[in-house]
């Protein structure tokens, strides 16, 4: 045998561990790059702020929905603490009043522009994506100064977040550093030359402030925004959030004009009273600059024009809901029944501005969307105005209809839109009904 051959397998052998620990080294030199960041030196004192600057951002604030997720308690805004359930786990809010021990009173605007750009806290660490930096971080400066100016005159309260509880290994912080590498895009906003005004303002409303996709578009198994499905439909705190492109449930289609309504009121001539998040939204909106208000439906009218125009379902889109015929399945019949007892009294007396009465259902987006889920906490919660302002109101009837009579509705409504059954409607009625 000759003696140099017999030597190579053995160097090999020796040369392997030292080529993975170079791997690893060089692999975990990468991650230390990407996952950590330096701590910006604390505010001493916070500044004074120009009035308008704050005013602007205030409108900028309610555009971004900014309080909705960073108030638990209305007496106590901006002071964070409010539970979001994710695939993840359970992440709160924090408090962004300029509270120096618990908020960010600390905070210089560099430090502020680094989190809303990047999703770093002032001291280093890496913040959740369930706070949409992913959406900020195409904010213009002006936009990002203004609000600064706005929540650093907000009221200090002391008010330290709970801490969150996430599945493992997600409550490693330094993975969301690997999150970012793949979902985080710092591009800055550009207008569309081809568009209007009024759309190119719209669009970025929408994407850099409301972050409609958030919730509009589903999202990757990493909870990543799917880009290949934008405004497809998706999901928000246990409700299903409908599409809003040529996916879109909705039985009749919107008018520029009855979303810009919507918009601000929530409510809108033939279509559903807002339910669930969007109450939060459309809270917000009414706070905002009409003129991005209007843009945005501009820009939303675009995408939903490429719905298909002819209604989904039903074509008798008003008056009462037939009974099923005698041979349908038992479960209709008794869904008929719920709905005659408890819905239609109020649904089949029209809706106008003043009057009492409901949307016919058979207008109702929750009976065409492909998942039950909104329809359900509908039916179950009701839909209330926050509290003390006025707005649309419908009781919920959880402490009335068990899940049998729920499930019942829900089937005996979906097939009176004229739409397939929902094959997961049962499980949905029991998960929606857990405490």
């Amino acid at each position: 045998m000759d003696p140099i051959h017999s030597r190579q397998p053995a160097r090999r052998r020796t040369l392997v561990p030292w080529l993975v620990a170079l791997a690893v080294l060089a692999l975990g030199g990468a991650a230390f790059a990407i996952m950590w960041r330096p701590a910006i030196v604390p505010l001493a004192k916070v500044p004074r702020f120009d009035p308008a600057m704050v005013e602007k951002g205030a409108r900028l604030a309610a555009l971004g929905n900014c309080a909705a997720c960073h108030t638990a308690d209305p007496a106590r805004p901006y002071a964070g603490g409010l539970a979001m359930e994710t695939p993840f786990g359970t992440v709160h809010s924090t408090n962004i009043t300029p509270d120096a021990r618990t908020g960010i009173g600390d905070w210089s605007e560099a430090a502020f522009t680094r989190a809303l750009r990047e999703g770093v806290s002032r001291d280093g660490h890496l913040l959740y994506p369930a706070f949409p930096y992913d959406h900020y971080t195409r904010l213009a400066r002006a936009d990002v100064q203004a609000l600064y100016a706005y929540v650093m005159t907000r009221t200090p309260l002391d008010a330290p977040a709970p801490a969150n509880a996430m599945t493992f290994p997600f409550g490693f912080r330094p993975l969301v550093g690997l999150w970012n590498v793949v979902y985080l895009d710092r591009t800055p906003w550009r207008p569309d030359p081809a568009r209007p005004a009024d759309w190119n303002r719209g669009a970025y409303v929408a994407d850099a402030l409301a972050h409609c996709s958030a919730c509009h578009s589903p999202r990757t198994r990493l909870g990543g925004e799917d880009r290949r499905r934008f405004l497809d439909g998706g999901e928000a705190e246990g409700w299903y959030v409908p599409a809003l492109n040529r996916n879109s449930p909705s039985p009749l289609p919107w008018t520029r004009a009855q979303l810009a309504v919507y918009l601000r009121t929530g409510i809108a001539p033939d279509h559903a009273a807002a339910g669930g998040p969007m109450q939060g939204v459309v809270q917000g909106l009414a706070k905002a600059d009409p003129a991005d208000v209007e843009a945005l439906a501009t820009w939303l009218h675009a995408w939903l024009a490429e719905a298909p125009a002819a209604p989904k379902g039903n074509a008798a889109l008003a008056g009462s809901l037939p009974a099923p015929p005698a041979d349908a399945p038992q479960q209709l019949g008794a869904g008929y029944a719920v709905y005659a007892g408890a819905c239609a009294r109020c649904h089949e007396a029209g809706r106008a501005p003043t009057s009492g009465g409901a949307l016919p259902l058979q207008k109702a987006v929750a009976l065409y969307d492909p998942d039950p889920r909104s329809l359900v906490r509908i039916v179950r919660e009701g839909i209330h105005p926050p509290d003390g302002e006025p707005g649309r109101w419908m009781p919920g009837f959880a402490g009335i209809l068990d899940e049998g009579q729920t499930t019942a509705l829900a089937a005996y409504l979906r097939h009176a839109a004229a739409q397939a059954p929902w094959n997961d409607l049962e499980q949905s009625v029991k998960k929606a009904s857990e405490p």
